[in-house]
């Protein structure tokens, strides 16, 4: 009973861990458009972490920002003043009441609701839609290069803290005939696949797609090659050189059985007490100082990279939408990861943070891609699309947004 509590508990602490990663990754981004909206002399309205009802909220008396802390722990925002670039918006006297109202102070309004003067033009000078094409375009970047930046950060602390997690072989199948001293060995790292460094397991694929069984191909692995005197293993770098044992037919990113099979890596068939696979490993491998550093770089890219690719096959439909996972996908697999301790942490919320990155950038409606579309598409006429059009067609991106996210989860569980 005692066991079974401390599961639960264990369990939603770290459930609850993976909300705090999402909402603190979309805390920063909106930090990132506030930041830079206060740099450039935007107007903000309000910066609110979470939505819903307020938990607690404050506005400044010198800017007149409303600042909020809201029940729902999954978002966030900055409102700029005239954002949805509306001439409603220049309607301020009713607006302003509401807003002190909000705050529980007394408003005495000098021009009467039913026929409200709009802001002077001097005084909306600040507005979202009135400043330079190339300021909002920074504003609207500025969201995605915060999370960026955290991203790095997490993931150079966590190469140089802990090391960089590279595929291993946990058993191979045994060599025979003429693959007799052209095999991997049990427990060997992949580090380098046909003179190129590896980074994520499509490296290696990319590498070997496309080759025949009995070509000789050139690895970089870490071998072990003996135990010390307190029976650690002892490991060196190797340079080998393996023959396939099958062709290898990279279909997509989330297929690589070929690659397996023609590195012999032992497949183990599902048991009742386990699911079958290929025997693989997770393995910690410590790189020096400067290579740790410029390898966390590169890994950065390497994941905003493999995103475009996962798009691409997506829409050409090589890859289902079965691959994908929603917000609840998302947290159930931060969960377990981050469950296992500080530097899963530190990698999922890395990737995490590229991946939020890499994805409001993209020009779909309602992300900030597709806002800095239509910006560019205002500085090179002349004149902005129309606010109204412009605001229908976000709405309409975010519904099917949101029905693609919760479309993908269910799949998860069908």
């Amino acid at each position: 009973m005692e066991h079974n509590l401390l599961s639960v508990w264990s369990t939603a602490g770290s459930v609850l861990l993976a909300i705090l990663i999402l909402l603190v990754m979309i805390t920063i981004h909106e930090f990132g458009h506030y930041l830079a909206g206060k740099l450039l002399k935007f107007k903000i309205d309000e910066f609110s972490v979470g939505f819903g009802p307020a938990l607690f909220k404050h506005r400044s008396k010198k800017t007149g920002e409303l600042f909020a802390v809201r029940i729902i722990p999954l978002g966030g925002y900055c409102a700029f003043a005239g954002e949805d670039g509306t001439e409603e918006d220049a309607k301020q006297p009713k607006k302003a009441a509401e807003a002190s109202a909000e705050e529980g102070t007394e408003v005495h309004a000098e021009v009467p609701a039913e026929a409200p003067a709009e802001v002077p033009a001097e005084d909306r000078s600040g507005w979202f839609t009135n400043r330079p094409c190339y300021a909002r375009i920074i504003v609207l970047v500025s969201g995605a290069l915060m999370n960026y930046l955290l991203a790095l950060l997490l993931i150079i602390v966590g190469f140089l803290a802990y090391g960089q997690t590279m595929v291993a072989v946990y058993e191979t199948e045994p060599p025979t005939g003429e693959y007799v001293g052209f095999s991997l060995e049990d427990k060997d790292i992949f580090l380098e696949a046909e003179g190129k460094d590896l980074y994520l397991t499509l490296d290696l694929a990319k590498a070997l797609n496309g080759k025949k069984k009995g070509d000789l191909v050139s690895l970089r692995v870490s071998r072990i090659v003996g135990q010390d005197e307190e029976g650690k293993n002892l490991r060196e770098e190797r340079e080998i050189t393996v023959m396939l044992r099958a062709d290898v037919e990279v279909k997509n990113s989330a297929e690589f059985s070929s690659v397996w099979d023609a590195l012999g890596v032992r497949y183990q068939e599902a048991t009742e007490e386990s699911e079958g696979g290929y025997l693989l490993a997770n393995a910690v491998y410590r790189f020096g100082f400067w290579e740790g550093l410029g390898r966390a770089f590169v890994y950065s890219f390497k994941i905003a990279g493999s995103i475009f690719r996962v798009i691409g096959e997506l829409l050409t439909g090589r890859l289902g939408l079965s691959a994908f996972g929603g917000p609840v996908t998302t947290i159930t697999m931060t969960s377990q990861i981050v469950s296992r301790g500080f530097r899963y942490f530190l990698e999922i919320a890395g990737y995490i943070g590229v991946n939020l990155a890499v994805f409001n950038l993209l020009p779909i409606p309602a992300l900030d891609g597709s806002k800095v579309v239509f910006t560019l598409i205002e500085w090179i006429r002349g004149k902005p699309v129309n606010r109204k059009v412009e605001a229908i067609i976000h709405a309409v991106g975010f519904v099917l947004l949101l029905g693609f996210a919760i479309l993908v989860d269910i799949l998860q569980f069908v």
